[in-house]
């Protein structure tokens, strides 16, 4: 009997030696494997809504969309009609058309997990085709002496002039933030540069659709949206930063208990 007690005090002991042999992993890896949502986020544009409700010159609808490419990249686009009319000292007018804007969105804003909200810049590419009414005019006439107070009449009969198209180049810069599930609230500042005109040889483009006032000493314009959207996810991808940062906590430690993405 005490020939098998020895027996078995002698395995235990020689178990108890071979596992202390093995390392002890102090940085376990993460298992969870955490994916990101990727679709497309389609909406309208509100402030052309609320302008065209409170200005009775002003008529507008704007969609926007984009795509999620990559982790921070986004394909972007705008799609809108816009009808404008306006009363110079001489001149009265009316702009209507049509315009589209593509072009790209780079998010800088590094999300917790779980978080989808940018704030981001970017660039597009517009393209608007409409036509020019002049409503009605009146003559420049220095000599006022009966007049004082208005100038010569000059005709009241409306004239078209269409085939018109203008091409432009966009800075943007804002931000989307969701507002409960897969709803968003946006807003961007976009500066403009004007690439190319038609415009008619008796009355020039003073308006564009999409870009907005146009000026003869400068080729700049300046616009703003205010967006509501929908988030259609489509399909979700691995995140690469993560890996990136579960291979840093392998060298450096465990991880912090929470990491932005």
């Amino acid at each position: 009997m005490s020939r098998f007690f020895t027996s078995l005090l002698f395995i235990l002991i020689s178990c108890s030696v071979l596992s202390q042999n093995k390392p002890i992993d102090l940085n376990p890896k993460d298992t969870v494997v955490h994916k990101q949502s990727y679709g497309i986020s389609l909406g309208i544009d509100l402030s052309r809504i609320i302008t065209g409700a409170l200005d009775d010159n002003y008529q507008g609808f704007e969609i926007v969309a984009d795509y999620r490419l990559t982790q921070n990249l986004y394909l972007a686009a705008e799609l809108g009609n816009e009808e404008k009319t306006r009363q110079e000292d001489l001149y009265n007018f009316t702009t209507s058309g049509n315009y589209i804007k593509l072009g790209i969105n780079k998010n800088t804003y590094a999300n917790w997990y779980g978080e989808h909200n940018l704030i981001y810049m970017g660039a597009r590419l517009g393209f608007s085709t409409f036509e020019n009414t002049l409503n009605n005019y009146q003559y420049f006439d220095t000599n006022r002496y009966w007049n004082p107070d208005s100038f010569a009449n000059g005709s009241d009969i409306p004239e078209n002039f269409s085939g018109l198209n203008a091409t432009w180049i966009e800075a943007v810069f804002g931000t989307k933030v969701e507002i409960f599930n897969n709803f968003y609230m946006g807003a961007s500042v976009r500066l403009g540069l004007l690439l190319h005109q038609k415009e008619d040889d008796r009355f020039p483009n003073l308006w564009i659709p999409g870009f907005n006032k146009v000026t003869w000493d400068s080729n700049f314009g300046i616009g703003y949206n205010y967006s509501i959207s929908y988030f259609l996810p489509l399909y979700k991808k691995k995140n690469k930063v993560k890996k990136k940062i579960e291979n840093a906590a392998e060298t450096e430690g465990p991880p912090r208990p929470k990491e932005r993405l």
